[in-house]
């Protein structure tokens, strides 16, 4: 599948929830092995900024990870399908993704890495869900070549707007990462102030790993493919702690809305999708879900923006 721009309207990728679900939940449950994997062998950072993946031409990677006197990093390739394992002595381990179940992928990547001389162990529970199957005991198979190209297309050009979008705060702010345990490509921005202490109770998800991440106020934005909860593909803004009037705030576009479960914007990536000029769209989005979070917050604002 290709998406190609043709100089006069930018493309985006269509992308369905209902038909892409499976596909999504394979890659979610692929990428925590290998973000646990990661975890392993970081020291941690706040926020668990240590342990995310970043979004590449081709798919998803770990970046470098340290391991006893060799360094390897983790590539998904999203167009060729395949996941490859490389390190600073220039060795090189792949294997295909196509009709590979979940129990399969953690098994080919340990002995992948076992082969290399790296000692990995982790735990095989996934992580923020409700009653997960083991990586090691779940051999569902599902994965659509058309529609991981597609879902890595939108993580493109959605890294590409919330790039720029980062570049307007001179504040503490995130890189563009991806959450391996939400599944969700996030940029948060920072006050500088101490926020309560988040109530934690995510699911197979330790409480301090809560606080340590909305330790200080924060307003987040990001991109996620949907859940049952909201089955479908969406663009989503909060601020932690959410101050009185932001949800009540005048935003743009206009079909973006305020979730009262979630508690944050929501902007149905649909919408973007079939814009005049989705980057635009998804730009003004990101910006007035902002300015409300920070106006509410009473957030130094001169001084945190690039003027």
């Amino acid at each position: 599948m290709r998406f190609m721009e043709d100089g006069k309207k930018e493309t985006w990728p269509e992308l369905s929830f209902e038909e892409g679900k499976e596909t999504y939940q394979t890659i979610h449950l692929w990428t925590q092995i290998v973000g646990k994997i990661k975890l392993t062998k970081m020291p941690w950072i706040n926020h668990s900024w240590h342990v995310t993946l970043m979004v590449t031409p081709v798919g998803l990677t770990t970046g470098d990870i340290p391991s006893n006197g060799k360094h390897f990093q983790i590539d998904f390739d999203f167009l060729n399908h395949k996941l490859e394992i490389t390190t600073s002595q220039n060795e090189v381990r792949t294997f295909n993704l196509l009709s590979l179940s979940i129990g399969a992928f953690y098994r080919n990547i340990l002995s992948s890495l076992e082969e290399l001389g790296i000692e990995v162990k982790i735990n095989p529970v996934p992580s923020e869900m409700e009653n997960p199957t083991p990586f090691d005991k779940d051999e569902r198979n599902f994965y659509v070549p058309a529609i991981a190209t597609a879902l890595h297309y939108a993580l493109l050009k959605s890294n590409e707007v919330f790039t720029q979008f980062r570049a307007g705060f001179i504040g503490k702010c995130s890189p563009v990462h991806f959450f391996w345990g939400s599944f969700d490509l996030a940029v948060s921005r920072f006050s500088g102030r101490k926020a309560p202490p988040h109530p934690g109770g995510i699911p197979n998800f330790p409480d301090w790993v809560a606080i340590d991440a909305y330790s200080h106020e924060v307003s987040s934005c990001g991109f996620w493919p949907g859940n049952e909860a909201v089955p479908f593909a969406a663009f989503y803004s909060y601020i932690y702690p959410e101050p009185q009037g932001f949800k009540s705030a005048a935003i743009k576009p206009e079909n973006a809305y305020y979730h009262k479960d979630l508690r944050e914007f929501i902007l149905p990536y649909k919408e973007v999708q079939q814009a005049s000029d989705p980057s635009q769209m998804l730009l003004d989005f990101l910006n007035t879900t902002y300015r409300a979070a920070a106006d509410a917050a009473y957030w130094d604002r001169e001084n945190l923006e690039r003027q």
